[in-house]
């Protein structure tokens, strides 16, 4: 999990952002896909609207890590965030420097890692 998050620094504390495959879904719901999720949040027009919806999105990554830890440990559960709590602890140019990670965070969650086999079906013989 550690080779697909990337750190972040929210508000004085540190959070892992990833991109899972729920957080995917949840992405999909709102935007209809990864794909379309930047033109969506460019289209807004306005921007109170572009950045709550980044705040959204940093509060679906930070909390996949968050609540992987809870399901292991329900003994002791941490709390996650929220888009509104986010709205309040970080700034503007915060949200700058979050986007960043945020679009990295994706593209480590999109990547795939291939690993090939030098004696698989199509090595060729000696």
């Amino acid at each position: 999990m550690d080779d697909r998050s990337v750190n972040a620094t929210i508000g004085g504390e540190e959070y892992k952002l990833l991109l899972t495959t729920r957080a995917t879904i949840e992405i999909a719901e709102k935007y209809g896909g990864l794909d379309k999720m930047g033109e969506k949040m460019l289209q807004s027009g306005n921007e109170a609207d572009a950045l709550k919806e980044l705040c959204w999105l940093i509060a679906v990554l930070a909390n996949q890590t968050i609540m992987i830890y809870n399901l292991r440990h329900n003994d002791a559960p941490k709390k996650v965030v929220s888009a509104e709590e986010l709205e309040l602890i970080t700034n503007p140019a915060d949200l700058q420097d979050l986007q960043s990670s945020v679009i990295e965070a994706i593209n480590k969650g999109m990547k795939r890692n291939v690993v090939s086999e030098e004696d698989g079906k199509n090595a060729q013989g000696e």
